[in-house]
């Protein structure tokens, strides 16, 4: 996108902008690619397929200065849905969910590609609901062991799973740096081994507090404590 490119806008953008919003031509936008920054733009079409010209480009950074990652056992209902949508306005950079032995959710082939394009949705409108102009990636689903087997070495990163009645807390258990991966369990909890298995590829385990929180509270909360560990709330 650059200044002076006349934009063609998503159809549900121009649904929300003439049918919703009813904005009439001159009406000033905010518009984002992505990639960093956002574009001031004029409408200059309405109608189901809203055209707008972009008049300014803004270098503005929302992003957080923790490199947080949720990975997130597969939820029922629509528990998935409002823990996407949270994570990432709380600054989140990915979301990876994982299938573990104790999911009720199982999803397989085209059903998990076709709700992995679901989530990212979700993240496209968390974004434009909290002005981040960087759009994190819900990563293909994928067994907990499967996913544990083949994470990267990643230095400066501490690897934390959310355990109930854990003494150490995340707000202060010791970590290298400011970067997080935080692994949240499904509503029954992870297994022994899955713990184990967990803390063999170096998670810590770490706790929030003396009350159990729900699959879909847990990982919302962890990120704010340790956004507010590092100065950000």
């Amino acid at each position: 996108m650059r200044v002076g490119l006349a934009v063609q806008l998503p159809d549900d953008a121009s649904h929300h902008i003439t049918r919703v919003l009813r904005l009439r031509i001159g009406a000033e936008l905010t518009l984002f690619d992505g990639s960093g920054g956002e574009y001031r733009a004029e409408l200059i079409e309405g109608g189901k397929h809203a055209v707008a010209r972009v008049t300014a480009f803004d270098p503005i950074d929302r992003e957080s200065a923790c490199n947080m990652v949720l990975a997130q056992s597969l939820a029922t209902g629509d528990k998935m849905d409002w823990v996407v949508q949270k994570a990432v306005e709380l600054g989140v950079a990915a979301v990876q969910p994982v299938a573990s032995e104790r999911s009720v959710l199982r999803l397989q082939g085209d059903r998990a590609e076709r709700r992995v394009l679901h989530w990212q949705q979700v993240v496209q409108s968390a974004c434009e609901q909290c002005g981040r102009n960087v759009v994190p990636q819900v990563l293909p689903i994928v067994s907990l062991r499967e996913w544990l087997g083949q994470l990267p070495v990643r230095e400066g990163q501490l690897r934390a799973v959310l355990t109930p009645g854990c003494d150490v807390s995340l707000s202060n258990v010791a970590s290298p740096g400011r970067d997080v991966l935080l692994l949240v369990g499904p509503e029954g909890g992870l297994s022994d081994s899955e713990q184990a298995a967990a803390q063999a590829c170096g998670f810590v385990t770490v706790g929030l507090g003396p009350r159990v929180l729900r699959t879909e509270t847990a990982g919302a909360a962890a990120i704010s404590t340790w956004l507010a560990r590092h100065g950000e709330f």
